[in-house]
């Protein structure tokens, strides 16, 4: 499967956070910045500073690349620990066997994020595939607060997990957009501009109106 017939890995958070904004990313090639997402990338950019680091036991990978050919995915994991354990797996070029521990940098407080956990459960899905690995668990690590949120990736995560990234598909396939859905996480999103989601709304709630009328319209004789 090439690079192309892939969704990257990313757009699983998206797509959790608005599939509205995930068809502007996806299928129409969208994107505007406002200083939210300028800061996500910014302390993005500061954690990426080393490819490996080795301490010991412990392997820290910083922007890993991954891929699943059965999902169509393919991206990176901001950082992959993999500690050396006879019950792990091997990996390319090192002595020992390690399980693997992905870790997604979020900018921001601490909070929950259903989104942000089905994007790391992807990143796992992927590393499974590629070193025929079982990873129960990673972790979302908040930049701000310098904290971690430690994440199981129990069957509900995963199911859930598998739901968007086909709903996903489904949407790439169709080049659909879907209809704007406003809420509190419009008030953030730096698509407000080309989504406008209010206007959507109400451009359809206008054109059901009319609808309504003209099926209660008496037939003209």
């Amino acid at each position: 499967m090439e690079d192309e017939e892939r969704i990257p890995l990313s757009y699983v958070a998206q797509y959790g956070y608005c599939p509205r904004r995930a068809g502007l990313l996806m299928n129409q090639q969208l994107w505007m910045e406002n200083e939210h997402t300028a800061e996500g990338r910014f302390q993005h950019q500061r954690t990426h500073d080393h490819r490996v680091e080795r301490r010991s036991d412990l392997l820290t990978f910083y922007e890993f690349p991954v891929v699943s050919n059965t999902l169509g995915l393919s991206g990176k994991c901001d950082c992959v620990e993999a500690s050396a354990s006879p019950d792990g797996v091997p990996l390319p070029g090192e002595p020992s066997r390690y399980i693997l521990y992905p870790v997604e940098y979020k900018h921001g407080p601490l909070r929950q994020e259903s989104e942000y956990m089905q994007q790391l459960c992807a990143q796992a899905l992927c590393l499974e595939e590629m070193y025929d690995a079982k990873i129960h668990k990673g972790a979302l690590f908040y930049i701000q607060s310098h904290r971690r949120q430690e994440i199981a990736f129990t069957p509900e995560l995963r199911q859930a997990t598998l739901e968007t990234i086909q709903a996903l598909w489904q949407l790439w396939h169709t080049q659909g957009l879907p209809s704007a859905k406003p809420g509190k996480h419009c008030g953030k999103c730096s698509m407000q501009e080309v989504c406008m989601p209010k206007l959507t709304t109400f451009a359809v709630a206008y054109r059901h109106k009319l609808l309504q009328e003209l099926a209660g319209s008496p037939s003209e004789v």
